[in-house]
């Protein structure tokens, strides 16, 4: 089913199927004696999530011939690489002195229950109110306490969410971390733009930023995303990607927050992979976001008016 204005999901369905989908990639680079990464949470919340992705993802065999990339290998690689970057983000911008961060469109991020979050820092996580529900009820049933204050708000990002985070406390006077992390595909282009430019309305100098950008949205149109789209589904996920996200054009993302104050820098998924001593995959799949970067910034300045 295509998106529209006021649709909704849970973690079975449209945008949060993907989202499932993310965690399980994050418990399969979670696993080993030597793990790529570190989140102990993941696995069990695409486990209370059940259906598909846990019978293939995390219990099935490897994916058949024909579909190396999205062996399991790559897709541990391809997540510690993302997961790596945005937990950085949150981490430089704690010793940097910031205590305040936001997770928009959290999904089943675990960040504020598995990071060494200092003292007084708050956590405030945003998504859709089927999905905050599920992750604080089923954490909690676990036992995992959050490493910092969490504040969990469920509220649709196409509703006023700088209101629900100001009225939830957070200071905009003070510095912010901020991620928004595989987000942007999945709004208009209009809604990218004012998804900065309120991210800047409520951060002050010092805040931070991490986020995507993927400059040729034809990397998920019908064709191109075929292949991708063949190979999740034998890992359990049957949403067509093209259905999803929101093509048309875009602003680049360096451009316009270099424009708002951000002092801002990007690296190609090549870059990002040498850095994490792994090698980019040389498939077709991979191609099609050759032009994709990820990006930080650091508040430097408020724009003029």
């Amino acid at each position: 089913m295509s998106r529209s204005d006021n649709d909704s999901w849970d973690l079975t369905s449209s945008v949060g199927g993907t989202a499932t989908v993310v965690a399980a990639q994050r418990a399969i680079a979670s696993r080993g004696q030597d793990p790529l990464i570190n989140d102990p949470y993941a696995e069990p919340l695409v486990r209370a999530v059940g259906g598909d992705v846990v019978r293939t993802m995390l219990d099935g065999g490897d994916v058949p011939d024909g579909a190396a990339a999205l062996d399991r290998q790559q897709l541990a690689e391809a997540m510690a690489v993302r997961t790596r970057f945005y937990d950085s983000l949150f981490t430089d911008a704690a010793g940097a002195g910031v205590r305040q961060a936001v997770v928009l469109a959290s999904g089943l991020d675990t960040r504020a229950y598995r990071l060494p979050w200092p003292a007084g820092s708050v956590v405030y996580e945003i998504d859709q109110p089927a999905v905050i529900e599920f992750k604080t009820a089923t954490l909690a049933g676990l036992g995992v306490e959050p490493a910092a204050t969490q504040c969990a708000i469920a509220v649709d990002l196409r509703d006023d969410w700088p209101k629900a985070l100001v009225d939830n406390g957070l200071d905009a006077g003070s510095p912010t971390a901020w991620i928004a992390e595989g987000l942007l595909i999945y709004l208009p282009p209009a809604a990218q733009d004012q998804l900065f430019d309120d991210i800047t309305r409520l951060s002050a100098p010092g805040s931070y930023l991490a986020t995507e950008y993927i400059p040729d949205a034809s990397a998920f149109s019908e064709d191109r995303s075929r292949g991708v789209a063949e190979g999740f589904r034998r890992f359990g996920f049957d949403g067509e990607l093209s259905q999803l996200v929101y093509q048309g054009r875009r602003s680049s993302v360096v451009e316009y927050l270099t424009a708002c104050g951000w002092e801002v820098s990007a690296q190609s998924l090549e870059e990002a992979y040498a850095a994490n001593g792994f090698e980019l995959p040389g498939d077709d799949m991979f191609a099609a976001f050759s032009d994709a970067r990820i990006v930080s910034a650091v508040l430097t300045g408020k724009p003029l008016p």
